[in-house]
């Protein structure tokens, strides 16, 4: 069976190579590796100027994954800027919502991780707590520049994220905001300090996000059932 085709978002930066520096589109390769090593092919989304074309995009992919990056613009969900929150990207966050609209569309297999699960947490109407520190009295999720915090998370009896990774698990965090609401979305992970670490769509669906970044981990489970989703949802077109 031809291998199912995963659609991942991109960064959109200033970046700089060999002889080159100038605007690019670009991803960490973790994760396209870790799509490849759980039987996937991934193809990079960058962000498009026209939303309505996501509809398009959306109908060629078997699964879609909403990739780590800068924080939603509070606008999206009603709110002032806490001073924390900046560096929000308005053509990502049109693109990504455009995405996820078409997603539903279609009950694509989607799989946020980190502002993914953000942006999915926004897209169903919910709001964000925009500087998780505030709430918990530490930095462990996101100890600050590129490094990664690791967290103890406890997954919820009976979800479909614990099945894929475990009743427990140490993830690699690096995210200072985190999900006040997602309605429609159960929460299926907590770190111990009660911050919310994965939320998915009850049924039969595969809609799940989480805080944590699957790609860095040698645990691929996740991933790995994100591209049997996408199998399955090949098989029956």
């Amino acid at each position: 069976m031809t291998a199912p085709v995963i659609g991942l978002t991109t960064y959109r930066e200033q970046a700089q190579w060999g002889v080159w520096r100038q605007r690019a589109d670009l991803l960490p390769a973790g994760y396209a590796g870790a799509v490849e090593a759980v039987g996937g092919v991934p193809v990079l989304l960058p962000p498009v100027g026209t939303p309505e074309a996501a509809a398009g995009v959306v109908g060629r992919l078997d699964a879609l994954i909403l990739s780590g990056g800068a924080d939603v613009d509070p606008a999206r969900y009603d709110a002032e800027p806490h001073p924390r929150t900046a560096g929000w990207r308005d053509d990502r966050d049109a693109w990504e919502l455009a995405l996820l609209d078409a997603a539903d569309g279609r009950a694509l297999p989607v799989l946020g991780i980190c502002r993914g699960m953000q942006v999915m947490a926004v897209h169903a109407g919910g709001v964000l707590d925009q500087h998780t520190p505030d709430l918990v009295g530490h930095d462990q999720h996101s100890p600050g520049g590129d490094e990664f915090g690791t967290v103890p998370v406890t997954t919820v009896a009976g979800s479909r994220v614990g099945g894929l990774v475990g009743d427990s698990l140490d993830v690699h965090c690096h995210h200072h905001q985190s999900i006040a609401s997602a309605p429609g979305f159960i929460a299926s992970a907590h770190a111990a300090d009660g911050t919310t670490e994965a939320m998915e769509l009850p049924g039969t669906r595969f809609c799940l996000a989480v805080q944590w970044h699957p790609e860095t981990l040698a645990d691929v489970g996740l991933l790995a059932g994100l591209v049997t989703a996408a199998r399955e949802l090949a098989v029956r077109r």
